[in-house]
């Protein structure tokens, strides 16, 4: 047994056996198993953005056995999709690899300055496909956000009960925030502190940037000298907002950019203390053998942190 996920563990001190045993499996799965880090591979892109965006650079995508393929080639931790992609594959790779089923998606046909995704599976869903956890989406900042910390807050009730662990994405995003906002370095720790109140096991924010947002916040930083100028020093200040880092807490690997550029933010978010990354398109939009390499590459800089 590895003494890291013991201690991670350890932090979950109200949540029942089959919670702990599915956070087990998801730390005990994969290249980076028993390390207490995390490379997850998410694929809702197809619902949230479309097919074509998603998948026409790297056609196999469209095939869901594809992206099973690839988490479980890749060691990673868990493969996170809707209901239709993991129903798509649920069969043939059962118990090869810990599923994530999103819970609530959005779709890009209709925008609205304060989007509210639509659930779209069930926790029976998830037992049903043998999944490892749940995934839900807030979008603090929205003026729907009332109602999906509520919807939220039923989920993770069910799901916990059931023995699932509980995955949140949480994206700042709605007319309160300016688009800098939505990564403001301030909005992402105050996210991850949502998060962690609303329950979650694991929570995904995006990377922060330098911005601060809020002018009360801003004085904060100012006062209290919180390091803020790198990658790493925000990084560290997020997760600190994650209970003092006793919530997992990982990165998105968000918009589809070059190796080289991927690799130096993971550097930056592992030398910050983050538990890992959740990496799409970044993955899924190269071939398989550049997708492995790059995702390899990933786990080899979480490995060697500290």
């Amino acid at each position: 047994m590895s003494k890291r996920v013991d201690e991670i563990l350890g932090w979950y001190e109200s949540d029942n056996p089959g919670v702990l045993k599915n956070l087990r499996w998801i730390m005990e799965t994969g290249a980076l198993a028993g390390t207490g880090k995390f490379v997850i591979l998410p694929v809702d892109q197809g619902f949230e953005h479309g097919p074509a965006r998603s998948f026409a650079k790297n056609s196999p995508g469209y095939d869901p056995h594809y992206h099973f393929e690839l988490a479980v080639a890749a060691g990673c931790n868990a493969y996170a999709a809707p209901l239709g992609f993991l129903e798509g594959g649920a069969r043939k790779y059962a118990g090869r690899i810990p599923l994530i089923l999103k819970l609530n998606n959005s779709d890009s046909l209709y925008s609205t300055p304060d989007p509210k995704p639509a659930v779209t599976g069930s926790v029976d869903d998830a037992l049903r496909l043998g999944c490892a956890a749940v995934g839900f989406t807030i979008y603090p900042g929205s003026n729907q956000r009332d109602a999906m910390y509520m919807e939220l807050r039923e989920i993770a009730e069910e799901a916990k009960a059931a023995g699932l662990a509980v995955v949140v994405w949480s994206y700042p995003r709605g007319s309160s925030l300016s688009k800098k906002g939505e990564t403001a370095i301030d909005v992402c720790a105050y996210a991850a502190q949502i998060a962690a109140q609303l329950g979650a096991h694991i929570i995904k924010v995006k990377p922060p940037t330098e911005h601060i947002e809020q002018e009360a916040a801003k004085k904060v930083y100012e006062s209290e000298k919180i390091p803020i100028g790198t990658l790493a020093d925000r990084t560290r200040h997020v997760v600190q907002s994650a209970f003092g880092g006793r919530r997992i807490l990982i990165f998105s690997g968000g918009e589809a950019k070059g190796t080289d550029e991927v690799l130096a933010e993971i550097k930056g978010l592992a030398d910050g203390g983050s538990f890992g990354s959740i990496m799409g398109r970044n993955a899924f939009q190269r071939p398989m053998a550049d997708a492995l390499k790059l995702l390899k590459s990933v786990q080899e800089i979480y490995r060697a942190a500290k």
